[in-house]
């Protein structure tokens, strides 16, 4: 007892107040302050309104004045005849992008770290870093030239080996494709930065002994690489099935069509179309705090799966 009295004191008496921390670190908090003070103001005050989504939002009423109507918002959803597309169509574009898209940012960096020459390395590094600071305006842009069916380079190709030209962007079956496609095309290069930083922290002294072991290239990256990156690689998937439900909308309206809208008609489309177009604030209030529910329900979902699996999670 006395010991651990003596214990407790010891580290009670090596507590640093907080006035004494905040005089002698100020530099930091005052670096930390603007971050602090974005999260705040665009992130947890505009929590505020999220009330409407049970109200009948008037703007002449404001938030406060306007009547309280419950579920109703959220009901006639459910019950909305667009429901079971909207939801099917945001499913497996999310599911089909995390599928062909998850994975490839890993292997890139998987064979970057196999390169030995320096300036090739880089070089390789920036091109595929470039398409990443490209707008997603000017991506869509180019997908419209690229996939025209007159002039499109594509559909050049395609009729230089003896095909039909495709009209890709009228199409709804290409629809997802194109998308995916376009997002790996524009982010895979830049989502490597983590894999390659966790790579470059492995101890060489581990691939010496494996040489020395016999090992060959594809045992090196099973045993020593892959271990090293699958932290970052679980605690990137919990965070991209949180993602499930959303999507990019400013990519979707831009290659959407009037000819591609069974596919292309995604939660994030119908918001944006009914809550600014119709001014059905309170409904589409409804509809993305059910959408980040269902988010919130998936990474708590992974996160415990995951820990469970590999004692690998975000928290």
């Amino acid at each position: 007892m006395k010991t651990n009295s003596a214990a407790r004191s010891t580290g009670s008496s090596h507590r640093i107040p907080i006035t004494t921390r905040l005089k002698r670190d100020w530099q930091v908090y005052v670096l930390l302050l603007p971050g602090i003070l974005y999260f705040i103001i665009f992130h947890y005050i505009p929590l505020y309104g999220i009330q409407i989504a049970f109200k009948d939002f008037k703007v002449s009423q404001g938030i406060m004045g306007s009547p309280w109507i419950g579920f109703e918002n959220f009901t006639t959803f459910f019950n909305s005849y667009l429901f079971g597309r909207l939801i099917s169509n945001t499913l497996l574009l999310n599911l089909f992008d995390l599928l062909w898209g998850f994975p490839i940012p890993i292997i890139l960096a998987l064979m970057l770290n196999r390169i030995r020459q320096e300036r090739f390395k880089k070089f390789t590094q920036t091109v595929i870093y470039i398409p990443h600071f490209i707008s997603t305006v000017v991506m869509a842009g180019m997908l419209y030239i690229f996939l025209s069916p007159s002039s499109g380079i594509i559909n050049r190709l395609i009729q230089f080996l003896g095909g039909d030209s495709i009209y890709f962007m009228a199409e709804a079956g290409w629809f997802r494709t194109v998308y995916i496609a376009s997002g790996i095309w524009q982010s895979a290069g830049w989502n490597t930065i983590l894999y390659i930083a966790a790579l470059t922290s492995v101890d060489t002294e581990l691939y010496e002994a494996a040489t020395l072991d016999g090992a060959n290239i594809l045992q090196k990256i099973r045993h020593i690489d892959l271990p090293s990156v699958l932290p970052i690689a679980v605690m990137m998937l919990i965070l991209n099935c949180g993602k499930i439900m959303g999507g990019d909308t400013q990519k979707a309206l831009l290659l959407q069509t009037s000819s591609n809208l069974t596919n292309s008609e995604i939660i994030g489309t119908y918001v944006y179309t009914v809550g600014l177009g119709q001014a059905k604030y309170s409904y589409t209030a409804a509809i993305g705090l059910f959408q980040n529910v269902i988010g919130f329900i998936m990474i708590m979902t992974v996160n415990s799966v995951s820990k469970k699996l590999s004692s690998v999670g975000l928290f």
